[in-house]
């Protein structure tokens, strides 16, 4: 990032831990609801461990690899700031905890907003463990995780979600209890958004789901606080409880459309960007189960093998590199060279693509990457010279079409190194999208479509508004027109993307929620289901393939 990096990680040391090196042994066991509670911490001497503590915000696990997971939780002192409490936690291979393969005393306090962070290593490759926190007086919800299949190792079959964009006043969580609801996820991908910086009524309005803090969030106090608000909602934590998650942050971690040097949504008012930009990076690192930044690695990119059959790279398109957005499409600055990646970070991407050994190629980020147009320039304003990159316009400048150029030297990367099935996976949009990807010149002939070098599905929001109804019909029919790369749109219901992936094809099957506005129909599915698959070295969208069937765990 380009900010000072002693400033990044001294602002990120509230979550470093120490990590054991524990070797895991013997067999699995049955899982059973990760959300019930144990009643004692029968393998743990608790006499050290402090009391008068509450798990109010559940546990999590996430970023699990072939030897490790990261353990989270937070604790809630019943007394009023207390300077440092030690909690316990426990890996086991069961649920009832009689294989205990991991304990670890830990302390927490006020400077790290009293989370709890535990790199549990030296776990087996492709096993399901069971973990817990525990106090002198209390004991967490028991979470479930699941490490990675050693890198080489060959996988038939991977199974995991894909979400974003929640905003907490649009609507109950009902997709994360849907999420949680499908036992057989090797893990959940969360594309950003994960919280909102916005105050009561300055986006979205519901009485019922009012935000804590009431206000616009721009000390480190109000971003923990709103993280310690969304946290307790039930369905979040059944999803964080059941599967590991891997995360990325979007622009509403920090706030609306920010870049490196700024955002939309941040004025003199509101202090020094760089400040509340780390102060927002600081609680994120606090509150989500993602592992500490080091001095190797102090950025969010980073990677994750699958065995042989996939590779993930999870890229930073919001404050790592990017430039400043253009405000106007046809701004000729718009096809000259232009950062979103930064270069550091496209030179990590260019060399993951280009040694990744998985079968597929998988790409998580925030922002669509297809090219989305809907108004050709030359009809309009023949006065506007055209370019490679500008003969239609782009509707959204946040987003890979207002950084054209980088876009397209990543897709001649592709092209010219060879790199086979490459899966972009998408968030920010809050409308379900499935694309082939191509270079610019072929888009815009907008005739007979050459091969394509990948494919994109963007993943639906959780509860973040799409277009109205009626406007959602009515542009889903004429983006194909104009986008002929463009095979299937949603712009109106809420829900998440299952990705059911084996050696033979990649199939998106995008799940929709029944009623976002009722609690009552929390985890309940609309009748509605996509499925949309791309067959291995094809790079070819097919439309309504069969659904996939759970498997076995």
């Amino acid at each position: 990032m380009h900010v000072d990096r002693r400033l990044f990680l001294k602002a990120l040391t509230t979550t470093s831990i120490a990590v054991p090196i524990l070797t895991a042994c013997g067999g699995g066991s049955n899982p059973r609801n990760a959300a019930n509670p144990v009643s004692t911490a029968s393998t743990a001497n608790t006499q050290n461990l402090s009391s008068g503590l509450r798990f109010d915000h559940g546990v999590a696990s996430g970023d699990p690899l072939d030897d490790r997971v990261i353990l989270w939780t937070r604790v809630t002192p019943d007394s009023a700031n207390p300077a440092a409490v030690t909690v316990l936690c426990e890996i086991a291979e069961d649920p009832a905890f009689e294989q205990v393969v991991l304990s670890e005393q830990m302390a927490t306090g006020p400077d790290r907003d009293y989370t709890v962070k535990l790199d549990a290593a030296g776990l087996l490759a492709d096993r399901r463990y069971w973990y817990r926190f525990s106090t002198a007086d209390t004991v967490s919800p028991v979470g479930r995780a699941r490490t990675l299949p050693m890198p080489g190792q060959f996988v038939e079959r991977l199974r995991f979600a894909v979400c974003s964009c929640s905003s907490y006043p649009h609507g109950y969580f009902s997709v994360y209890r849907m999420i949680a609801n499908r036992d057989d996820l090797d893990f959940v991908l969360h594309l950003g958004d994960y919280i909102y910086e916005y105050g009561d009524g300055q986006y979205g309005d519901n009485a019922s789901r009012l935000l804590d803090p009431p206000h616009e969030i721009v000390s480190l106090s109000d971003y923990r606080r709103r993280y310690a608000h969304y946290r307790k909602d039930v369905d979040l934590q059944t999803a964080h409880a059941t599967h590991p998650f891997i995360t990325v942050w979007d622009d509403h971690e920090s706030t609306n459309d920010s870049y490196k040097d700024g955002a939309e949504n941040h004025n003199e008012g509101e202090g020094d960007w760089q400040e509340r930009k780390l102060r927002a990076i600081q609680a994120y690192f606090e509150w989500m189960p993602i592992r500490p930044p080091t001095q190797e690695q102090d950025s969010i990119y980073r990677d994750f093998q699958y065995g042989d059959l996939a590779n993930f790279m999870m890229l930073d398109t919001r404050l790592e590199g990017r430039e400043k957005q253009l405000d106007n499409p046809v701004d000729p600055a718009r096809s000259e060279p232009r950062d979103l990646l930064g270069q550091t970070q496209k030179d990590w991407f260019k060399h993951k693509l280009a040694t990744a050994q998985g079968q597929w190629k998988f790409v998580g980020q925030q922002v669509m990457f297809a090219q989305l147009q809907l108004l050709e320039i030359q009809r309009l304003l023949p006065q506007v010279p055209t370019n490679d990159f500008s003969p239609l316009i782009a509707i959204n400048m946040d987003q890979w079409d207002g950084y054209p150029s980088e876009r397209e030297e990543i897709l001649d990367f592709v092209d010219d190194e060879g790199i086979e099935n490459l899966v972009v996976l998408t968030g920010d949009i809050h409308t379900s999208w499935a694309n082939e990807l191509y270079k610019s010149s072929a888009v815009l002939t907008s005739g007979v479509l050459d091969d394509p070098l990948g494919v994109e599905f963007v993943t639906p929001s959780v509860t973040s508004p799409g277009f109205p109804e009626g406007a959602a019909q009515l542009v889903s029919a004429i983006l194909p027109v104009v986008n002929p790369h463009m095979k299937y749109t949603d712009l109106n219901n809420k829900g998440f993307i299952l990705m059911d992936v084996n050696r033979q094809r990649a199939q998106a099957e995008y799940y929709y929620a029944a009623d976002i506005s009722d609690p009552a129909q929390s985890g309940v599915e609309s009748d509605k289901v996509k499925t949309v698959a791309v067959k291995a070295g094809t790079n070819r969208l097919i439309e309504d393939t069969p659904v996939s069937r759970p498997r076995q765990i």
